[in-house]
């Protein structure tokens, strides 16, 4: 897909506006934060489901590479621009015996073929794209025909008052969480690029702010 992880031109140049808390802090709070219990029984439901080749998008410190079937999964390709979660990462992915190419890459463009992945796998990560519909439509471009997206995000909560709230803390919260947004309308970004979803949502143990989630698949 790219000449290699390291290469410059697979990479956003995320370390010239990062500071020592981005560097050094970050990355441990959101493997922290990935791997709590609620949010590990919503990667159980969606990961084991990928089969073939897999692209995931946002693999970030690796939390999904439990999850995977290797009786189903062919290769992974997992494409992340944040190079500082990378080692993380790579110690799962050498305890897993799966076949994993990890690339510092961003979604938005990806570099590869259409229809060349059978799954797309993106869990935790659309909070974060810059531009989530650009990178979906990449998603939708390089499944197979008959291929799926498989999902869970947290997002927008239905209810006013939680919304409200959402949309109060998000300018504290996201230079705090590297980026993330806590109000994203999954469905509609979805629908936008042109999916068809088959989705459940609801709140899931955790502070409300951050625990109305959206989980399935979705097929173009």
């Amino acid at each position: 897909m790219c000449p290699g992880r390291h290469d410059p031109r697979c990479a956003k140049d995320l370390f010239v506006k990062e500071n020592w808390y981005d560097r050094h802090i970050l990355p441990y709070l959101i493997d922290l934060a990935c791997g709590i219990g609620p949010v590990a029984r919503q990667r159980e439901k969606v990961v084991p489901q990928a089969r073939g080749r897999v692209l995931e998008i946002g693999l970030g410190t690796g939390r999904n590479i439990p999850y995977y079937d290797p009786r189903r999964v062919s290769q992974i390709v997992g494409v992340d621009p944040a190079l500082r979660m990378h080692h993380l990462a790579d110690r799962r992915i050498a305890r897993s015996g799966l076949n994993v190419e990890l690339i510092g890459l961003s979604a938005e463009k990806l570099p590869a073929a259409d229809a060349s992945f059978d799954t797309v796998v993106c869990t935790y990560t659309l909070c974060t794209i810059p531009d989530p519909v650009a990178a979906l439509a990449e998603m939708k471009r390089v499944l197979v025909p008959g291929g799926r997206l498989l999902f869970s995000e947290h997002g927008a909560a239905p209810d006013a008052n939680v919304a409200r709230w959402q949309a109060r803390i998000q300018p504290i919260w996201k230079p705090l969480a590297g980026g993330c947004h806590l109000d994203r309308d999954i469905p509609t970004l979805l629908k936008e690029a042109g999916f068809r979803t088959q989705m459940q949502s609801g709140y899931i143990p955790g502070p409300r702010l951050l625990s109305y989630h959206y989980w399935g698949q979705a097929e173009a």
